[in-house]
């Protein structure tokens, strides 16, 4: 701790014998980027800073809008690349499932990096011994211990068929914690005199960016599985909210929303809101018509693939529903014909105008911290892959809690393996205690007990 104060004092020397000017054009700068008040850049003198990334902005658009103002030529740029990646969205959602998961599992390695790459800028002075071999080591431990419960979850009669993977899945818990614990011992063993508190500061960093990146992304795939709809729409609506909010804000934003993004007003954020509420409605209506979208992920064990093909819940049906009395006056209509799932589409749209902006937030103000405009520079004009998905990974725990609450219910399909499992006593067990209750609610008759 002695020799952080000793580097802090050491910086504020350096900055105070620096010419005035250069001070200045340094602070404009820094506010302009992060719109950073005087005041809040002395208070985080003592953070270093993390170098600034080039401009990675595509020659050919440099010369394309080298006529515009810095403030369309940003707009013209992000729009563009908008669209080029929304096209690209949909090309792998129609490859299937299996390519989604892939990519789901490529961005959370991509904002690992990110964010492990702005610790290691901040602090590569010190020259802390293993601390990304052992941060890329814990990222490889606990994506083996979360994909190897979705396979265990959702490939059992597989896992069943083969031995190696039966033994595997048998002690999984056990291998990951062993893994785990080899790195922790690793950790411990890297320890270097006057560094222990530093190097305990960045092992709380890979373990907090463990929890927001590699668990959430888990919790996508898990969504995932419940039928694409349930990954779709909620991406969908975040990348609706973050479209309407920016062109709301960026034609009639006159009110600041929050400090922590000067460039949020409050016009966009309820521009945001109203348009991607009718947006989720929509898509939802269209999406719900298609099996392939509604129905779960599901391995069949005879072809040894992924299907998507079943008969759709009540969910996914066209009900009638009675108007309350203002939208019966407002439209004529005294009913309306609806998917059940565009009225869940409604709380989901909500979740992502109003609360998902606050990933975003917070990824504002962890930027701020550390004087950096965007966690990477991956997209031109949208920073790095962790800028675009800051408001999806709260997004995605929110779909999965909803769903575990109010929409799936005890699975058949997951009791029956779990009897598979057990031995054979145990299988005759639940079987007669089975007919015995079903036979007491007169479910079977009597007759076939005595049989």
């Amino acid at each position: 701790m002695t020799e952080l104060r000793h580097r802090g004092k050491d910086a504020d020397l350096t900055s105070q014998q620096q010419p005035s000017e250069d001070k200045g054009s340094d602070g404009e700068l820094r506010g302009e980027k992060d719109g950073m008040s005087d005041t809040e850049s002395k208070v985080d003198s003592g953070v270093p800073e993390v170098p600034v990334p080039p401009d990675d902005t595509p020659e050919v658009l440099n010369k394309a809008l080298s006529g515009l103002s810095s403030r369309w030529k940003n707009w013209w740029v992000r729009g563009i690349l908008t669209l080029a990646m929304i096209f690209f969205f949909f090309f792998i959602v129609y490859l299937g499932p299996i390519v989604l998961m892939v990519i789901v599992l490529c961005v959370q390695i991509k904002c690992f990096q990110e964010i492990i790459t702005i610790g290691y800028s901040v602090y590569h002075s010190y020259d802390l011994p293993w601390f990304r071999t052992l941060s890329w080591y814990f990222l490889l431990c606990v994506n083996y211990f979360f994909y190897g419960e979705t396979v265990t979850d959702y490939f059992f009669t597989l896992v069943q068929r083969e031995e190696p993977l039966r033994i595997l899945s048998r002690y999984h818990r056990f291998i990951s914690f062993a893994l785990y614990v080899i790195g922790f011992c690793m950790f411990v063993l890297s320890l270097v005199k006057k560094h222990y508190r530093l190097q305990f500061y960045m092992f709380g960093w890979t373990h907090v960016t463990l929890l927001i990146v590699v668990t959430q992304s888990h919790l996508i795939i898990h969504n995932l599985f419940e039928g694409m709809i349930w990954f779709i729409v909620p991406i969908s609506c975040v990348i609706c909210n973050d479209i309407m909010a920016y062109m709301f804000g960026f034609f009639f934003g006159r009110t600041p929303l929050i400090k922590l993004s000067p460039k949020k007003t409050w016009e966009g954020f309820i521009g945001g809101f109203f348009s991607t509420i009718v947006f989720g409605i929509l898509l939802s209506y269209v999406m719900a018509s298609y099996r392939y979208f509604v129905c779960p992920v599901e391995f069949n064990n005879d072809s040894n693939s992924f299907q998507v093909d079943c008969e759709p819940s009540e969910l996914f049906q066209l009900q009638e529903y009675v108007l309350p009395s203002i939208l019966e006056s407002a439209t004529g209509w005294t009913t309306v014909r609806l998917y059940p799932f565009q009225i869940h589409s409604i709380a989901l749209s909500s979740f992502a105008s109003i609360v998902g902006p606050f990933g975003g937030f917070f990824a504002s103000g962890f930027k701020r911290a550390f004087k950096i405009k965007d966690f990477a520079n991956t997209i031109p004009g949208h920073g790095g892959i962790m800028d675009r998905f800051d408001c999806q990974y709260l997004m995605a725990t929110f779909v999965n809690v909803y769903i575990a609450s109010f929409i799936r219910g005890p699975n058949p399909t997951k009791v029956i393996q779990q009897l598979l499992a057990l031995r054979f006593d145990q299988q005759l067990h639940i079987f007669n205690s089975l007919k015995a209750h079903l036979t007491e609610k007169g479910l079977l008759p009597a007759a076939e007990v005595a049989a």
